[in-house]
């Protein structure tokens, strides 16, 4: 199954390919309660036909009623739903009682648009491209000018970001957690990532225990953690952990994701076990310094945690504050 997003900007990328004009609708915040985060995108073409989401249902029709009325004939339209005025402010609440920013792009054929740095059709085949799991990239919105660019996203940090009328959002492949071997962390941890939006993959070389773990959601690999980052690597997107106490799993694994663009390497141990780690990481393993400052050890916040749960707990709440570009 494919990820909503890349839905979208491939079906808003065959409408303008066939000439069509669109409109790309990108939620640039969110207050209170709301059922979509920001950076979850809406297109539309002139007759009403739409893919993506922006509130799970809440303010899509009368979106795509207000398109089919040509309400927003601008390149750049900013809009609030739900009562946050930040431009036109339609007359419609959520359910929820939340509210939401909008940006609104019109996007004409590309013999008749241009952009800064890109026509309409070469930056959706570029988000497409990065959405697919090519490097991430950083969208630039001058509000005021009405132009945009594409730069590297480098950095990990919030997905939408505004200050005063210039807007930064981030374009990239799912965030994915690959665990690497199965404990009773890794299922506690799988669960919790499911619930805030990761794909979840995790590798185990034993039949026994891949029979054992059953998730719904979650792609399970009967294979080395190890061989599997060998084969198929990991883009930035990606947080890698091992969680079994087992150096035969755990210390191949990350010897192979420091080799990947993962934005996060953790391994599961208390200091001592780590230290140890890190000794034969470096004299077997010949990893460097620079690359065994990137593996947190031990794996997660400091938060006092005992129980699997709790150390699931604190693991994902430091790939968040990696994520989420949080010191």
């Amino acid at each position: 199954m494919q990820p909503l997003d890349l839905v979208v900007i491939r079906q808003a990328r065959e409408w303008l390919e066939q000439g069509q004009r669109i409109w790309l609708a990108t939620v640039t915040g969110t207050y209170g309660s709301s059922p979509r985060p920001p950076g979850s995108m809406l297109v539309v073409n002139a007759t009403g036909e739409h893919c993506g989401s922006l509130s799970g249902g809440c303010v899509e029709a009368h979106f795509i009623d207000a398109v089919r009325a040509d309400t927003w004939p601008a390149a750049l339209t900013t809009v609030s739903y739900g009562g946050v005025a930040t431009g036109h402010t339609p007359e419609v609440s959520l359910p929820c009682g939340g509210s939401l920013d909008i940006l609104i792009e019109r996007f004409d054929s590309p013999a008749r648009t241009s952009f800064s740095d890109d026509s309409p059709l070469q930056l959706l085949q570029r988000m497409e491209a990065a959405l697919s799991g090519a490097a991430g990239l950083i969208r630039g919105i001058d509000l005021q000018q009405g132009t945009t660019s594409l730069s590297p996203d480098l950095s990990q940090g919030l997905r939408v970001q505004r200050q005063g009328q210039q807007l930064q959002i981030r374009v990239g492949a799912l965030y994915t957690l690959l665990i690497a071997g199965i404990s009773t962390v890794s299922r506690y941890c799988a669960e919790f990532a499911l619930t805030l939006g990761f794909t979840v993959i995790v590798c185990d070389p034993r039949p026994e225990l891949c029979e054992q773990f059953t998730l719904a959601g979650v792609q399970l690999l009967n294979i080395l953690p190890s061989r599997y980052l060998e084969q198929h690597g990991a883009h930035q997107h990606t947080a890698i952990v091992a969680l079994t106490h087992d150096p035969r799993i755990d210390d191949l694994a990350m010897m192979e994701a420091v080799l990947t663009q993962a934005f996060y390497i953790g391994v599961m141990g208390s200091q001592r076990t780590s230290d140890h780690r890190r000794e034969r990481l470096r004299r077997i393993g010949g990893l460097s310094e620079q690359e065994l400052t990137r593996i947190h050890a031990p794996v997660g916040m400091a938060i006092g945690s005992k129980t699997p749960a709790e150390i699931a707990l604190s693991v994902m709440a430091d790939i968040l504050r990696v994520r989420n570009g949080c010191p």
